[in-house]
């Protein structure tokens, strides 16, 4: 039974990165965390950070059956009013070369739907919830370096759409937010690659937080990647097979 008087959120790609600077500071907003990753290490990490403030949980998105293993996390946490789903991964791959194509369909299609899907049944049955998920701005425009990478976050962008409109349909008290960073300075960008206008993890961390307090629908982060996605989203398809970004 949750306890009303307690925000509870679940994290879900909490061990490093964004997931973990944003469990950070919601757990720093008084909320309590339910975090889950498959690195336990880094999980008691940020346990022992915040005692008793944090439940955690080992779940790969990418395992069949995922999604019973994460009701555990919420029951064992004692509900959830706030997913904030961070877990992906993406490389550049210019010979497409199979593995990196098929992993990263994996776990930011499969994984993603896995998860996502399962909360919000949860919510719909809970009657209300909110659902923020990381994507990116490469879902804008297919990005000829990462094409598995781009496929899969327009699928998320189009995914959570979906759902925004078949809640209202519904008539489901659940919110959505759609947070789509450029290029940040985190360990999935620690390929040799060279990327312009790199994000501050703990700067973006902020807006997030600031994009899912104010219930925003979709931010891209930050106001260059805004201007960058807008122009994006003029250039028509003929011009961009022939434009170089990375």
């Amino acid at each position: 039974m949750m306890d009303n008087n307690k925000k509870c959120a679940i994290v879900v790609g909490a061990s490093s990165g964004l997931g973990r600077e944003v469990a950070r500071l919601l757990l720093q907003r008084g909320w309590t965390v339910g975090a889950a990753a498959r690195r336990q290490d880094r999980l008691e990490v940020l346990a022992a950070e915040f005692p008793g403030k944090v439940t955690t949980a080992v779940i790969d998105v990418t395992r069949d059956g995922c999604e019973a293993d994460f009701r555990s996390l919420i029951e064992r946490h004692g509900g959830m009013d706030l997913l904030f789903y961070a877990s992906g991964v993406g490389k550049q791959n210019r010979t497409l070369e199979p593995g990196i194509e098929l992993r990263t369909v994996e776990t930011n299609g499969m994984g993603f739907t896995r998860i996502v899907g399962e909360a919000y049944r949860y919510m719909a049955a809970q009657g209300q919830g909110h659902i923020a998920v990381i994507s990116s701005i490469a879902g804008t425009k297919g990005l000829g370096p990462a094409p598995s990478y781009s496929a899969t976050k327009a699928f998320q962008n189009c995914y959570i759409q979906a759902l925004e409109q078949q809640a209202r349909k519904r008539g489901l008290n659940i919110a959505f937010t759609d947070l789509r960073p450029g290029f940040v300075d985190t360990a999935l960008l620690n390929d040799g690659n060279r990327y312009p206008m790199l994000l501050s993890p703990t700067r973006v961390a902020r807006e997030m937080v600031w994009a899912i307090e104010h219930r925003k629908h979709v931010r891209v982060i930050d106001w260059r990647w805004r201007i960058v996605t807008a122009l994006w989203r003029r250039i028509p398809r003929w011009a961009w097979r022939y434009f170089k970004f990375l």
